[in-house]
């Protein structure tokens, strides 16, 4: 189940499924430790803040993600600018055409979010994860690598001096070091996002001690002690878990 909100239901259901055998009173007597009163509410108080870790790392890594995205939203024009002011300093054909070839990769755009075969091999050698938010790392990390060689380009060429502060390559070494750190942030968010959701899952989902499963024997031993017909165990049935794909 990969919506947040379902894991969120497993745990609503898990918190009435306690509230159930609480209110069964001495009926509710299992001599399985982990799903007696104090086992289950143990879990439930992990889940609870499995959950929050979960919220609070996923509001993290949209920030991140804004504060890098409103940094770029410039980018195109400002390099269009370099480039003619590289241009109007009079440069050899060879820097025009160097320069050229650079700006083409910074300002492309990926026509779908599909890796190739040889990009997906190339990133599992490197034990990396295939999936969107790869993709979109990767779109990030070229373009600040061909900002840097625009700026090396730059600073091989003397009669590069513009008036204008933005365009000086002082200015521009400064932006490349804050759209960096904008960067490396949305990495060290997505990590944390990605354990947050992995020790999430372990709480939820691992076999046999995860949420999920322990539901399932409490479940079980309703039905064991009150009947399948009975309107107790009915009440507890109606209590729906989903597992993770």
């Amino acid at each position: 189940m990969n919506s947040e909100t379902g894991h969120l239901k497993n745990v609503t259901n898990f918190e009435s499924l306690i509230a159930l055998a609480t209110a069964f009173d001495a009926s509710y007597n299992p001599s399985t430790p982990a799903i007696k009163i104090p086992g289950l509410q143990a879990i439930l108080d992990d889940a609870k803040a499995s959950i929050n870790a979960v919220d609070i790392a996923l509001i993290a890594y949209t920030n991140a993600v804004g504060e890098r995205e409103a940094s770029f939203i410039p980018f195109d024009k400002l390099i269009n600018r370099v480039n003619s002011s590289l241009k109007a300093s009079g440069v050899t054909e060879q820097v025009t055409d160097s320069a050229k070839t650079i700006v083409r990769k910074l300002q492309g755009k990926r026509a779908n979010t599909t890796l190739t075969e040889e990009e997906i091999k190339a990133m599992q050698a490197e034990g990396k994860d295939i999936n969107q938010i790869s993709v979109s790392q990767l779109s990030y990390d070229g373009r600040l690598g061909n900002f840097d060689k625009l700026i090396t380009l730059l600073l091989s060429v003397p009669d590069y001096n513009p008036n204008e502060e933005e365009l000086k390559i002082e200015s521009l070494k400064a932006l490349k070091t804050d759209l960096n750190t904008k960067n490396n942030a949305v990495l060290t968010a997505t990590i944390q996002l990605s354990n947050a959701r992995i020790a999430r899952n372990n709480v939820l989902y691992k076999p046999s001690t995860g949420l999920v499963d322990v539901a399932a024997q409490a479940k079980l031993y309703m039905k064991s002690v009150f009947g399948a017909s009975s309107p107790q165990y009915k009440q507890v049935s109606k209590l729906n878990f989903i597992t993770r794909d």
